[in-house]
């Protein structure tokens, strides 16, 4: 996560002599949400490798230390569909500005040319599931998904010679199926994971107080589900399947419709095995409490959580969704599972009955996400900005 200046976590990268100016095009950065967090780290490890780096975002979360140039794109966060053309429009008037040296959007949100689009997530795959069950929702989700979809065509189109930088490789798939013209023009560089604050063990006697706060017994294994969006990420089965493990506590941070899920709980029994924490912005404290991350999610581009969980040394249970595929190894540091709760349920009855099998998959947890550290994310970016800056192309 990120921390204020005075207990930012240190970072290997060492610094060099100056490079190109980067400029960075976001709706937000910050510490909540994967893509925000993922683009703060990439900010911060920019500068420290002595790039001049300029960021464009409606919000921007950093330390004081971080010495970014900020340009805030003034305007609503909601609803999408005001939001995100006012955001576009804003945006590349402002790029036209304020743009320096080598050029980084996130994705579809402006339609001026740009050196760099980072792909969080291909929009032609389909909408995501509305937060919410209302026919308001679900039009208003209908509606998004066409116009992100139109966007993304237009914004592609104009960008045709600009190198797009994908989170996974699944992601990297489904540009390339999707857009074809541009196949020569993806590359794939992973989410990173601050390896350093995510570690096992490190802080256990808080873990230990907000178990005891949770009142979670020191018989029952802890089971974590993190995120938001509860119906695409598969927060029904996994409850369903609580009611047929019951070693296992499930505790859920993250928002959502927490009174459906709860009913479903109750309905299923298992109402008092659910421990509700809502939007934590110390997941790290979330980890250290488990046993297992469950996160049977049914898409993904490369989530964040699941990174941060086995560099925690936790088992994962999760689909085989884009960066789950490229991180777990099912039987070595957690378990591929599908949407059934017979099979999510299966796979915790196996984790309980075996403290050896958890051992090891906790291990081999912690050494797959050593792949993906923060450091390794920032210098492949690096190198990438510094070929274009140098005219030599990706």
């Amino acid at each position: 996560m990120l921390m204020q200046a005075d207990q930012e976590p240190e970072h290997t990268v060492q610094p060099v002599p100056s490079r190109c100016d980067v400029t960075i095009v976001a709706q937000d950065l910050g510490a909540v949400g994967g893509m925000e967090h993922q683009l703060a780290e990439l900010v911060i490890g920019l500068r420290q490798l002595g790039h001049e780096v300029t960021v464009i975002a409606r919000t921007c979360e950093l330390p004081p230390s971080a010495g970014v140039a900020f340009h805030r794109v003034r305007g609503p966060s909601r609803p999408f569909l005001l939001a995100y053309p006012w955001f576009m429009a804003v945006a590349s008037l402002m790029v036209r500005r304020w743009r320096r040296g080598v050029v980084q959007a996130t994705g579809a949100i402006v339609l001026n040319r740009v050196d760099v689009i980072a792909v969080h997530y291909c929009h032609q795959v389909g909408p995501a599931h509305p937060s919410r069950s209302t026919s308001l929702f679900r039009m208003h989700n209908k509606l998004v998904g066409q116009m992100v979809r139109f966007a993304e065509r237009l914004c592609f189109r104009v960008n045709g010679s600009a190198t797009y930088v994908c989170v996974s490789d699944g992601v990297a798939e489904e540009v390339r199926r999707h857009y074809p013209e541009l196949v020569d023009r993806v590359v794939t560089i992973h989410n990173g994971v601050d390896t350093a604050s995510f570690a096992p063990g490190v802080r256990q006697k808080e873990a230990r107080a907000l178990r005891a706060a949770l009142e979670i017994g020191a018989d029952r294994l802890v089971a974590v589900f993190v995120g938001s969006e509860w119906e695409r990420k598969g927060l029904q089965p996994l409850i369903q399947a609580l009611a047929m493990a019951p070693e296992w506590v499930l505790v859920v941070a993250g928002s959502g419709d927490r009174e459906r899920y709860r009913q479903l709980a109750e309905s299923l029994g298992v109402g008092q095995a659910v421990r509700w924490l809502g939007v934590s912005r110390d997941v790290q404290l979330v980890y250290e409490l488990a046993d297992a991350l469950v996160f049977p999610s049914s898409y993904e581009a490369f989530s964040l959580v699941t990174l941060e969980a086995a560099a925690s040394g936790l088992p994962i249970l999760a689909t085989p969704v884009s960066g789950v595929r490229e991180l777990v190894t099912d039987g070595q540091d957690g378990f591929l599972i599908s949407q059934e709760p017979s099979v999510i349920a299966e796979r915790l009855g196996q984790l309980a009955a075996d403290p050896a099998l958890r051992t090891c998959m906790s291990r081999a947890a912690r050494e797959s996400a050593l792949a993906f550290r923060w450091e390794t994310m920032v210098a492949k970016h690096d190198e990438l900005y510094s070929r274009l800056a140098s005219g030599s192309g990706a």
